[in-house]
């Protein structure tokens, strides 16, 4: 049997791009995402590690631009518009974030996985490449470290 839904019946729905100082919700981000006429649904969550590099970190805080969630809400547009999705999320903490804690949840919608997977990847890729957030990582040691600075 083939599948008789070949196109979305809509445009691509970017359904949150948010900047949170608060902890994030994966159950938040895959709820938004679903859709009927989806069949896989991607889900990234980036999490604060226990170390970089060979160092071990003990906490980091992160940092952003003004302008932050107008840029996450055009990033989020354009990997939208790259894909076959029918909706697409993410949301980005700020703050001083412990290991473990969230720091990014992205969740992408298609009608199939592959679909899902690859925009998913596009649109973490492009966050993190595009999106004006600043991360200071405080190292067990005692230094710490800014990553991302323009």
């Amino acid at each position: 049997m083939t599948d008789p839904v070949t196109e979305l019946d809509s445009e691509p729905t970017v359904v949150l791009s948010d900047v949170r100082d608060t902890p994030l919700s994966v159950d938040e981000v895959l709820a938004l995402v679903q859709h009927p006429q989806c069949g896989g649904i991607a889900l990234f969550v980036g999490v604060v590690r226990d170390h970089d590099h060979g160092a071990a970190v003990a906490a980091l805080d992160y940092s952003a631009h003004p302008s932050v969630v107008e840029t996450l809400e055009r990033v989020c547009r354009e990997v939208a518009g790259r894909h076959d999705v029918a909706r697409l999320a993410a949301v980005h903490r700020v703050g001083h974030l412990e290991i473990g804690d969230r720091a990014v949840v992205a969740a992408v919608s298609a009608p199939h996985r592959s679909e899902a997977f690859e925009a998913c990847r596009d649109l973490i890729d492009t966050l993190k490449a595009t999106v004006p957030i600043w991360k200071h990582q405080q190292f067990a040691d005692g230094s710490d470290e800014w990553v991302g600075l323009p």
